[in-house]
């Protein structure tokens, strides 16, 4: 039998598959150009899907099978026209149909950035993941489109094919189970690995993989801090200790310094009474100074111990941080973590001799160094420190502050008026320099005297007048009448009657009853 040509074209178009639009079909890649990807799919022509709808299309292989869509099968210009895009999403949607409801777990990769959140690929079709659920904080752009996350179905339509994804909440689940499973881990005493979050004033929060345990400034160093920045810092790693734990209430209680040897277990015999070491201040108080003396060991050296010549001084004007001095171990209390530290020790003791060097009655040489309220500080020779008070400045006048009769820095002549080395006190008298002028004032004013007096103050008790000079006398309120003392103010004139005079308590009253 003679095969004609036409037989020939049946038999060719017999072995050909019989496709349709819309139907997805398997096929094999024959080539792959710039623009398109060719596919054999038994058809009588090769059939064309765009590069584009490749993610990778760096990875075809000629002779490698796929699924692709029919789009057209004749385009305008006679070309079968597939989708590889189309096929992913159209087998996405069956499958979503199929074994996906709303709150299921699913793997999606995020495709690209959109108005109000992100296009998530999952099985080749496009979902939408919102910003608000999206729970992207801390990650990078770079790392949000390369990586691929799991995602809790929030909405789903199948009639429309839209499909509404969240990330929140499977963060939400994951760190849930984390957190239960590293509360069934954790123990007292146990060692874990951290990252430290947050820092405050009162110390430190440590991430110790989805549970937030307190590292408290007072566990971080046996050695005194003034800040946890000084210790630890944001995104640092470290080692901590777990003190102590409360599920109930999600507190975890760590500690840094429990990790080393507590060096205070150690001190007392490393640090006996009596024995002369160099430390470092790191800490200036009013009442004194904090020393180290070895990593993690604090002494104070108290304000009364930096010297034997001065009663009170001010450890912030003496010394600066970071300064080396000499001490001496006074006294170690290992179990309240306490060492008593002296300078003064170190030397001899100048009070010793104070009683013999400083005679009550001797004329000396002083330098003021400071005042109180009640009188003035004056260094004397070797470095011992005395005191004037307020009421042996002056015979006359009345003085109420050292301020108004001497100065800082001052060279003044005193009088000893008494040495306590026991109490470490010398008395000192500025006025005792002259004679007691009250028996001439005495006979200059007697009683029963009528003067011209000057107001100086007016007072409840009465109106203080000078006499002559600083002598002054207080004109008692039952010594004159209520409305004359009122009007009266500083500069006015009054005539008053010597009524009394006190040589010895160093006093006159008058009276403005005439």
């Amino acid at each position: 039998m003679t095969v004609t040509k036409s037989m020939m074209e049946e038999l060719y178009e017999s072995t050909l598959k019989d496709i349709k639009e819309g139907e997805i079909i398997k096929g094999t890649i024959a080539a792959v150009t710039a623009k398109e990807v060719i596919v054999d799919i038994g058809f009588k022509s090769e059939g064309f899907v765009p590069i584009e709808e490749f993610r990778a299309p760096e990875e075809l292989k000629v002779g490698a099978e796929i699924e692709v869509l029919i789009e057209n099968i004749e385009d305008d210009h006679g070309r079968l026209i597939l989708s590889f895009g189309k096929a992913e999403r159209l087998k996405g949607w069956q499958k979503i149909s199929d074994d996906i409801n709303e709150g299921d777990t699913l793997d999606g990769r995020v495709v690209r950035a959109v108005k109000g959140g992100y296009i998530v690929d999952v099985f080749g079709i496009e979902a939408f993941l919102p910003m608000s659920l999206s729970a992207f904080k801390g990650f990078s752009n770079t790392d949000i489109t390369t990586k691929s996350f799991k995602f809790v179905v929030a909405k789903m339509n199948k009639q429309r094919r839209n499909l509404i994804l969240s990330r929140r909440e499977m963060v939400q689940k994951e760190r849930e189970e984390v957190r239960e499973k590293l509360w069934g881990e954790i123990k007292k005493g146990q060692k874990r690995k951290g990252l430290v979050k947050g820092i405050t004033d009162f110390g430190a929060f440590i991430d110790l993989g989805g549970i937030d345990g307190l590292l408290h400034i007072t566990d971080m160093s046996w050695s005194r801090i003034n800040h946890p920045s000084e210790i630890v810092s944001v995104g640092q790693r470290l080692e901590v200790l777990i003190l102590d734990f409360d599920q109930a209430n999600s507190k975890v209680s760590l500690g840094l310094k429990q990790i080393i040897a507590n060096p205070w277990d150690e001190a007392a015999a490393k640090f006996p009474a009596g024995s002369r070491i160099k430390g470092k201040i790191v800490n200036i108080m009013p009442y004194g100074v904090f020393v180290e003396i070895d990593k993690g060991i604090e002494g104070l050296l108290h304000a009364s111990e930096i010297t034997w010549q001065k009663k009170m001084v001010n450890p912030q004007e003496m010394f600066k941080l970071g300064d080396v001095i000499d001490v001496q171990i006074i006294n170690v209390d290992k179990d309240a973590k306490r060492i008593s530290l002296s300078m003064k020790q170190l030397e001899e003791n100048p009070w010793g001799s104070a009683a013999s060097k400083f005679n009550v009655g001797d004329k000396v040489k002083g330098v003021v160094r400071g005042f109180t309220d009640y009188g003035a500080f004056v260094e004397l020779e070797g470095g011992l420190e005395g005191m004037i008070h307020v009421s042996d400045m002056s015979w006359i006048k009345k003085v109420n502050h050292p301020q108004e009769v001497l100065q800082k820095g001052q060279t003044v002549d005193v009088v000893v008026q008494g040495v306590d080395a026991e109490n470490r006190k010398i008395t000192l008298g500025l006025k005792q320099l002259q004679e007691n002028p009250w028996n001439a004032i005495a006979a200059k004013f007697p009683v029963g005297a009528v003067i011209a007096s000057e107001v100086v103050m007016n007072s409840n008790f009465g109106v203080f007048v000078k006499l002559e000079g600083d002598i002054e006398a207080l004109v008692y309120s039952s010594e004159i009448d209520k409305q004359q003392a009122a009007a009266l103010k500083a500069g006015d004139k009054l005539q008053v009657k010597v009524i009394k005079v006190d040589v010895e308590g160093m006093k006159i009253g008058v009276s403005a009853r005439l």
